[in-house]
């Protein structure tokens, strides 16, 4: 089984904290789309011998794409790789798209799994960030979506705003939880160089949260979120039972995937390829039937590191039996010092033949992970 990511690289504004490949320049959407198309097929033998189960359309801001567009794009995947017989389509969108005719339009081109980029409902907080939407437009998205039929809804929040109070925090979790949507992501604001809050914090304009109320802010979340039934089954990410993100999950879990349009990246199990992350670029190249991408063969230490960083993650842990095995790599031995100590600091356990993070290691998966990894 794998997936196929599409990378809509379009956004109405650029927010103040996104470092992502975007441009918010429209002109070049249609030949975008078109070379997309032609990547779809130069590629078609990627994943030979895969079934795909996952199709995801991130970026950038991927309800901007027309009906016609979208209908086209999963069309020409559906004609050219092998996919499961239901499998799962998410699409990324923010809340100024989501009118009820456009909803429509997205269930009937097929699309299954909503990520809707809230952020925040706090109207305050928004500005801030520089989204295009207000806390009614989100409020009125979900239910929307939920009224006409979408059962598979993720919300997107970001939390350590600077100033952002526990208080302002809980009001976000409350407001979220009305809704009651399958999955919940939430991420810890990051300041990122070249974005606007990147330069403001150059010139002292913007003083990112402490690291200890950041911390105070996760754990709010995580009790919050377990008391009302949500499972989290990755560290950003919460989810009602049976509603992980396959997707997401399948990143994780090693699979091999596909990704399509400009810095987009794919993994076939033994190298990485990189799409060019300029659009103009990635049209010519395209229109020359010449893929427009670099290859990085990947190490034995490359995939011991990737199964580190992303397994230790999740809700079962690390399983370090099957490290051994597969990658000839005895993490028990090799980080017997730094595993003895986080197991003293409860911020690792043993289970079985997984290692595993505490709900205390949690909030130091990062400063953890640099200790195990190679």
């Amino acid at each position: 089984m794998a997936g196929i990511y599409i990378h809509i690289p379009f956004c109405k504004q650029a927010c103040h904290y996104c470092d992502f490949h975007f441009s918010t320049n429209l002109n070049t959407k249609s030949d975008l789309i078109d070379a997309i198309l032609k990547e779809i097929e130069l590629q078609r033998n990627y994943l030979e011998g895969e079934i795909i189960e996952t199709i995801y359309f991130g970026g950038g801001t991927p309800s901007l794409l027309s009906h016609k567009e979208l209908t086209s794009i999963l069309n020409l995947i559906h004609k050219n790789y092998s996919t499961d017989s239901s499998p799962e389509i998410t699409l990324e969108a923010n809340p100024d798209d989501l009118s009820v005719s456009k909803l429509r339009e997205l269930k009937s081109a097929g699309i299954n799994r909503l990520s809707i980029g809230i952020q925040s409902f706090n109207d305050d907080i928004l500005r801030y960030f520089n989204r295009a939407h207000n806390a009614e437009m989100a409020s009125s998205a979900i239910q929307e979506a939920q009224s006409l039929g979408f059962q598979n809804i993720s919300i997107d929040l970001i939390f350590g705003a600077p100033d952002q109070s526990v208080e302002d925090l809980k009001i976000d979790l409350h407001q979220t939880l009305k809704y009651k949507t399958q999955h919940i992501s939430i991420y810890g604001l990051t300041i990122e160089e070249d974005t606007v809050f990147g330069k403001w914090e150059k010139q002292n304009k913007l003083t990112p949260l402490n690291e200890e109320i950041a911390a105070a802010h996760l754990e709010v979340i995580m009790a919050t979120l377990a008391q009302d039934g949500y499972t989290q089954y990755e560290i950003s990410n919460f989810c009602l039972p049976g509603y992980e993100s396959k997707h997401n999950s399948s990143y994780w879990h090693g699979k091999k995937y596909l990704g399509l349009g400009p810095a987009a990246h794919s993994y076939n199990g033994k190298e990485r390829q990189f799409n060019v992350a300029h659009n103009i670029k990635y049209i010519k190249q395209l229109q020359s039937n010449i893929l427009p991408a670099s290859v990085e063969k990947l190490s034995a230490e490359d995939h011991i590191n990737e199964a580190i960083l992303t397994k230790i993650r999740l809700i079962d842990g690390l399983n370090y039996v099957e490290l051994k095995e597969k990658l000839n790599y005895d993490l028990l031995a090799l980080r017997k010092n730094e595993i003895a100590q986080f197991t003293n600091l409860e911020m690792l356990v043993i289970v079985g033949d997984f290692l595993r993070l505490t709900p205390k290691g949690k909030l130091l998966a990062d400063f953890i992970t640099e200790k195990l990894i190679i």
